[in-house]
């Protein structure tokens, strides 16, 4: 067997509890305080801790517990008699715990269900040292094992999982490729059901970038190949290929959905950056010395099926995580210049790696700003630690990104002469606002709802810099993290709840914000986190239930009305006409939106049916414009 190997057979289960977060009734959650730190080194790394294990998968699981998974190796930390493979990491205190996982969950994938409990998928077959195949497998069980899969939790808290492949290589193969979906818990017939897209996509198509969309379809990219999936009704429709450069493993892009606003009527717009325009996978020639795409492309499927062009990225990068941060802007890290994922024994590798020029310099995107003006590197420094294959990273709550992993080896690998190691440093970045002071909001309900009543959040003259009309600069908004790996963050999503606003007197404010849109298709339930973000700067965030806390049809309701706009003038509660305005108020979010928006005029007529009526029309009259 090749120790290029990438793909798994075992299934492996990895289920976290989302501390307290299955909720029977909704409460208020005590207030955000400040972050622990408070002179961070802005726009820079620190490496903070050892992550016991690398980090190929990495999930936030509680306010101050990260989960790192990784492939069965020889990692020097022991438990039950055998090198650990996953770990728990404090973030109050940088430290860990090794945690025992009895199958191999390399190259897994990972979603959180609807009830708060984390689901790790997937997995490679068992091996022993020097990642070798082991003569025994005794793997086995209700489900199609497949490696290289991608998961996506759907409207009802349960979890698709798409394609992958049954034992191993670089790519795919037709000898061995799971080109099915399936579902867990299972829907009705557990029979994994057969993907047109898939079957036609090889061999670079495991790994597929999958997004469910607010109209509950789901868009499905693999390889050069495009396609909207209504699992519902079984039925694929094939879309235009996506230009300039493959975009899933191992070519790798950085995706990222942009953040869904009443002002972009809830559309899904997909951002994809980099990856490789390789057509040749086989592994004869320097893969490793071949430049990785600098293009990105945007798609909005519910609305059209066309990609369209968007700024390039400052070069080519292949395995790049896209991180949304709670102000809209999305934060590019890790990755490198040339060559893709994967690894192995061929001459021209990297020691194993099959990439090479690691981009050590973080760069942000502003989905808001002008075309030619999206990217920026003004304030960012680089990491001085090569994040190759099986990086991956997440948002933080109090708004900081942690990183880890890197390891191109397809064994514990360390010491002198190794240009990328096993790696176990973990680094925080601080973005701008970090060590500014954060508004204190109170009243976030510890659950959302499908639409009702909406709900008031208070912030003080401090949270508003002694200037009630910051208050028309705040917005709320939801944010789940995902679940990092193979540059990818599976289920990263952002929502900006509408929202207005009754500014007083004495510079304090109300928030009047509206519970989510009426449709579980639009941010699926499960726990997430929400911040208040004031003039550009987030308050801590705390986490909430998304729903009903279980597995179930989601009970939707009609949005409640949300109060006039206004600042009081005067003890007398008076409002000011030059201060009132008529509808809601996103804050930073409607700036986001409008970029948005403008990518959303060419209408399909494809995909609406399973809105929700009232969020079905305003698209219909958005496409009339």
């Amino acid at each position: 067997m090749s120790p290029s190997r990438v793909c798994r057979t075992s299934l492996v289960w990895l289920l976290v509890a989302a501390s307290s977060m299955v909720v029977q009734s909704t409460s208020v959650l005590s207030a955000p305080g400040q972050p622990s730190e408070n002179d961070a080194p802005i726009g820079q790394f620190d490496i903070v801790g050892d992550s016991i294990v690398s980090a190929q998968q990495m999930f936030l699981g509680t306010l101050d517990k990260v989960y790192f998974v990784d492939k069965t190796e020889r990692n020097p930390a022991q438990i039950a008699g055998h090198p650990a493979w996953a770990a728990e990491y404090s973030i109050s205190s940088n430290s860990g715990r090794a945690m025992d996982v009895v199958t191999n969950s390399f190259c897994a994938g990972g979603s959180v269900l609807g009830n708060g409990t984390w689901l790790n998928v997937g997995g490679n077959q068992d091996i022993t040292y020097g990642g070798l195949t082991a003569q025994t497998q005794n793997g086995g069980g209700p489900y199609d094992d497949p490696d290289g899969g991608k998961s996506e939790t759907l409207e009802d808290g349960s979890v698709i999982i798409i394609g992958g492949c049954s034992w191993g290589g670089f790519v795919n193969d037709a000898s061995q490729t799971n080109p099915t979906y399936e579902f867990f818990p299972p829907h009705n017939d557990p029979t994994p059901i057969n993907s047109p897209l898939l079957n036609r996509t090889l061999p670079a198509n495991l790994y597929p970038l999958t997004w469910l969309l607010p109209s509950g379809r789901i868009f499905m990219q693999a390889n050069w190949g495009t396609a909207i999936l209504d699992y519902k009704n079984q039925k694929e429709y094939q879309l235009p290929d996506v230009p300039d450069a493959v975009r899933t493993y191992p070519a790798s892009a950085g995706t990222a959905m942009l953040p869904l606003t009443s002002a972009n009527n809830w559309t899904a717009t997909i951002l994809m950056c980099g990856g490789s325009n390789i057509n040749n996978w086989q592994t004869n020639w320097d893969i490793a010395a071949f430049p990785a795409s600098d293009s990105c492309v945007t798609i909005t499927p519910d609305v059209s099926e066309n990609y369209e062009d968007d700024d390039p990225l400052p070069e080519g990068r292949s395995m790049g995580n896209l991180i949304m941060l709670p102000t809209g802007k999305i934060f590019c890290l890790n990755g490198a210049g040339t060559g893709v994922a994967g690894y192995g024994n061929d001459s021209w590798a990297i020691g194993q790696s099959y990439a090479d020029n690691p981009v050590l310099k973080p760069v942000l995107y502003d989905p808001s700003a002008a075309s030619g003006k999206r990217w920026s590197r003004d304030g960012l420094s680089p990491s001085t630690i090569p994040r190759m294959y099986h990086s991956s990273a997440t948002l933080l709550p109090d708004g900081s990104l942690l990183v880890s992993g890197s390891n191109p080896n397809a064994d514990y690998n360390v010491g002198q002469g190794i240009k990328y190691p096993t790696e176990y440093r973990v680094e925080r970045f601080y973005p701008s606002y970090y060590n500014s002071r954060r508004p204190q909001p109170v009243g976030i309900p510890s659950s959302l709802l499908y639409g009702g009543a909406y709900f008031n959040i208070s912030l003080t003259s401090d949270d508003l810099s002694a200037d009630v009309h910051n208050v028309q600069n705040a917005s709320v908004v939801v944010l789940r993290t995902g679940f990092s790996t193979h540059t990818m963050n599976m289920g990263q999503r952002m929502l900006v709840l509408e929202s207005s606003y009754t500014g007083n007197g004495d510079n304090s404010a109300v928030l009047h914000v509206s519970q989510l849109p009426p449709s579980a298709a639009i941010f699926p339930p499960g726990p997430a986190l929400v911040f208040v973000v004031v003039n550009g700067v987030p308050s801590v965030g705390v986490q909430v239930m998304v729903g009903s806390g279980k597995i179930e049809t989601q009970a939707v309701k009609e949005a409640a009305s949300l109060p006039q706009s206004k600042i009081l003038t005067s003890s007398s509660g008076e409002g000011s006409k030059s201060a009132q305005s008529n509808g809601s108020d996103t804050g930073a979010g409607g700036q986001v939106s409008s970029a948005a928006m403008s990518r959303t005029m060419t209408f399909t007529g494809l995909w609406f049916d399973t809105m929700a009526p009232g969020i079905l029309a305003a698209i219909f009259m958005l496409a009339s414009l």
